[in-house]
């Protein structure tokens, strides 16, 4: 009995008698081809079956990745135009008073509340919402400050005191100007909220709560919302997201997957007695910003005759 050999065991083959011609041996050498050619199938189509469970997760978590590492790199570029805002009272008048002195280190003083706001040009122009510096805006007793927190672009933090340069409550914005002589800022990229759609990923960075530098991330919403200004009108157009914004994040930007700013953020829904976010956030759009600002920065107050 002859023996042949398939992945290393024996198998007995049937011997050929004298009386079995040659031409039965071919039929032999189709069995073991075709043997062999069934054990080849299967081992590469084992091979096959493996190799798509695996390249998709391969490409999902390289997708994953990037996404990830874009909106890590969002924040690094937009941070930088994002500042931090105290309100403050001082306890006296300082002793050299004017308007606009430096607020010193050793002058007793009580922050009333705190905001964000972002840099609007390289002049040390910081645009912010109205509520958040409305004392200092309407303060006759000379003790109303605010200090504003930036960081330069090497990364150097450092603190003025912000002037007040002009401001519109039925808009709730603001401007306020910083020295930022021996400073090298980076203003904000401002975008455009006329085409905006819903479920735009958005992006807001502020200083929720006294923590600086936060970086919350949602939709937008909705669009033409209106919400309450703070001279008791109504701002038409707000934008609606659910992007997580808290005190303190008043006046800081909104922003979009470029890292353009669409929208100021201005207000939260909350339900009456919780003091918690109901995920209902509101941004004043930046198309209205860029035609208010410009009339801020010169003449201190808004055009008369608005869009």
């Amino acid at each position: 009995m002859a023996l042949f050999s398939l992945q290393n065991n024996l198998f007995p083959l049937p011997m050929l008698n004298s009386s079995s011609s040659t031409k039965s041996l071919p039929s032999v050498t189709t069995r073991r081809a075709t043997i062999f050619g069934s054990t080849l199938l299967f081992l590469n189509l084992s091979n096959l079956n493996s190799t798509p469970l695996a390249l998709p997760q391969l490409l999902l978590d390289d997708e994953l990745q990037q996404q990830e590492d874009r909106v890590v790199q969002l924040f690094q570029d937009t941070s930088l135009s994002v500042v931090f805002i105290k309100d403050i009272e001082l306890a006296k008048v300082p002793k050299a008073f004017s308007k606009g002195a430096v607020v010193n280190e050793d002058e007793d003083e009580k922050v009333e509340g705190t905001g964000s706001g972002f840099i609007w040009d390289k002049f040390g122009h910081i645009v912010t919402n109205y509520h958040v510096v409305s004392k200092m805006a309407t303060d006759t007793s000379g003790l109303q400050r605010c200090k504003v927190f930036l960081v330069d672009t090497k990364g150097n933090s450092f603190y003025r005191e912000g002037k007040m340069i002009g401001f519109d409550p039925a808009y709730d914005l603001a401007v306020l100007k910083v020295d930022v002589d021996g400073y090298e800022i980076k203003p904000a990229n401002l975008g455009q909220s006329n085409n905006l759609r819903v479920g735009q990923s958005c992006f807001a960075i502020g200083n929720p709560y006294g923590y600086e530098n936060t970086l919350t991330t949602g939709v937008v919403s909705g669009l033409g919302r209106e919400i309450p200004s703070p001279n008791g009108g109504a701002i038409r157009g707000a934008i609606q997201t659910d992007a997580a914004i808290n005190a303190g994040n008043s006046g800081g930007p909104l922003i979009n997957s470029y890292g353009h700013v669409i929208g100021v953020n201005t207000a939260t829904f909350t339900k009456k007695g919780t003091g918690m976010s109901s995920g209902v956030n509101f941004a004043i759009p930046i198309d209205t910003v860029v035609k208010t600002v410009p009339y801020l920065i010169v003449y201190g107050t808004p055009y008369s005759n608005r869009f």
